[in-house]
Parts: structure tokens; C-alpha cells; sequence
């Protein structure tokens, strides 16, 4: 198997796992999400888009949903023989294509737009 078949196989079954996950996301995240006040990130990571209406609540989530995240991108990195960092961006990359309408997103030069 080749480096990038392997690379673009983890990052849809990571993908595919955070968007499960997103089903169980706290209420107060997905609001954040929908009010663009966090967003997913190009590199594979929820961001904080608005930090004045981000509360210490949805900061906290933010950084323990990216704990989650990262540990979950070693583990599919390790058992695959690629790196965190490529798993991380190409997942962000499709959790980026896959937001919801009126969503904020990051792109990878590190500008937010809003999902149309």
C-alpha cells in the first residue's frame, strides 16, 4: 500500500469518527459552532474563531475535545506508520468540507469563513 492511500484511509476513518463523536458534542460546543464562535480548524483541531464570546466553559470543552483528538490521531498514526501531524491536517481537511451550513472554518492560511 502507498504512504498517501494509507494517509487518505486514516484520515477518513478519523473523519468518520469525529463526526460520530459530534453527535455526542455538549450542547454549548455546537451551539459555539453555529454561532461561528468556534470552528474547525484546517489543521485538524476545534479554534476559538470569536474569543470575546467564547466563555471559560466552551474554552474548556475546546481543549479537551482537542486532547481527545490528538490522542486518537497518535493512536491511528502509530498503528498505520504515519505521522500525527499528517493525520491531524488530513482529517481537518475533511472535517473543514463536511461543516455545517453557517459554520465558521479555518483555512490554511489560517483565515475563517463562514460555510455557505
Amino acid at each position: 500500500m502507498t504512504r498517501k492511500f494509507i494517509v487518505a484511509s486514516v484520515a477518513t476513518l478519523a473523519a468518520l469518527a469525529f463526526s460520530n463523536a459530534a453527535d455526542a458534542a455538549s450542547a454549548a460546543i455546537e451551539d459555539a459552532k453555529d454561532n461561528c464562535i468556534v470552528g474547525e480548524q484546517s489543521d485538524g483541531y476545534l479554534g476559538v474563531v470569536d474569543g470575546a464570546a467564547a466563555g471559560e466553559g466552551v474554552r474548556r470543552e475546546v481543549r479537551s475535545i482537542n486532547q481527545q483528538r490528538k490522542s486518537a490521531y497518535a493512536q491511528l498514526a502509530a498503528r498505520n506508520g504515519v505521522t500525527i501531524e499528517d493525520t491531524a491536517a488530513l482529517t481537518g481537511k475533511k472535517l473543514v468540507e463536511n461543516a455545517g451550513s453557517g459554520q465558521c472554518v479555518q483555512l490554511p492560511d489560517g483565515s475563517w469563513v463562514k460555510q455557505p
